[in-house]
């Protein structure tokens, strides 16, 4: 069984999402977490060693941080084909785009009138590779499509106006397990 400690409204909230898509066996642990706006403290139940979430335990292993959790479960459910698996030819790219998404895009926008030209080096990164579309990895649906899209959700503003990222957040947040996510989002 995997236990994912999840506070509402956050960025464990796109795993609830990657554990619908998956169909795998799963709990919430809800727990709080210190918000930016200063509220909420930190929870003795959660297992991250810094009291953030996502937080994932599954075997007796601790995994923390979005990207290692997105490969983590999909390799976990390879069936699902929700991940490339090594010696898929699409392996690297999914790497790739789990590492960037996790330590250049988020950041870069996040804070983006400080990267000016990073964040536009990162806007035209993401349109390229839903140009041929209609996901990241082409047709096929990935969790970095979770990690992207669930950014543009909670801040579109992030990323340029474009048809093709107007499109994607629609096409990829129309998918029913993200319905059945944000149910049992709290």
């Amino acid at each position: 069984m995997v236990t994912l400690y999840h506070a509402p409204r956050s960025r464990s909230s796109r795993f609830i999402w990657l554990l619908e898509e998956l169909g795998a066996p799963y709990e919430i642990v809800q727990v709080d977490i210190k918000r930016r706006t200063g509220v909420g403290a930190r929870d003795p139940r959660n297992p991250h060693p810094d009291g953030k979430v996502p937080a994932l335990v599954h075997g007796g292993q601790l995994v923390t941080e979005s990207a290692a959790i997105a490969l983590y479960l999909t390799d976990l459910f390879p069936e699902k084909r929700i991940g490339p698996l090594p010696g898929d030819a699409r392996r690297g790219e999914y790497l790739t785009w789990l590492a960037y998404y996790a330590g250049v895009m988020e950041p870069v926008l996040f804070d983006r009138e400080k990267n000016g030209e990073e964040a536009e080096k990162v806007d035209r990164r993401v349109l390229q590779a839903l140009d041929p579309g209609p996901y990241l990895l082409g047709d096929r649906f990935s969790a970095a499509d979770i990690l992207v899209a669930s950014l543009l959700q909670f801040a579109r503003n992030l990323l340029p106006q474009a048809v093709a990222l107007d499109e994607f957040v629609a096409r990829v947040t129309a998918r029913p397990a993200l319905a059945r996510a944000q149910a049992k989002d709290g």
